[in-house]
């Protein structure tokens, strides 16, 4: 038997994190990277709309679209102001530990 024995992978392993699925997770919309597109039909509702932008800390690009027939598209906006809250549900207790009730109790003796 020979005195060099095999340590295990003598190349580098290649860089894995350059390569497969890419998810998108970085780009997060009315960053200063990705703005948010908006357009509006006046120059007294851009001005409302940046208001709204400054308080969230959002960046976005602004068009004033003054045709008769223009429709205004803040969808971006009123999606990222709306996001729903997080749900949390209160678990009910196991057997052995004291009702909620505040009777004193075990949970099995008393509500269970």
């Amino acid at each position: 038997m020979s005195k060099e024995f095999f340590k295990g992978r003598q190349d580098k392993r290649e860089n894995h994190t350059n390569h497969g699925y890419q998810s998108g997770a970085s780009h997060k919309p009315g960053s200063q990277k990705h703005p948010l597109q908006l357009t509006v039909t006046s120059d007294e509702r851009k001005a409302e709309i940046e208001v709204l932008l400054l308080e969230h800390e959002l960046f976005g690009s602004i068009i004033v679209n003054s045709e008769e027939d223009a429709e205004e598209n803040i969808f971006d906006l009123t999606g990222l102001l709306n996001k729903p809250a997080t749900v949390s549900v209160e678990t009910t207790p196991s057997r052995n530990d004291p009702c909620s009730c505040g009777s004193g109790k075990k949970y099995k003796k008393c509500c269970g």
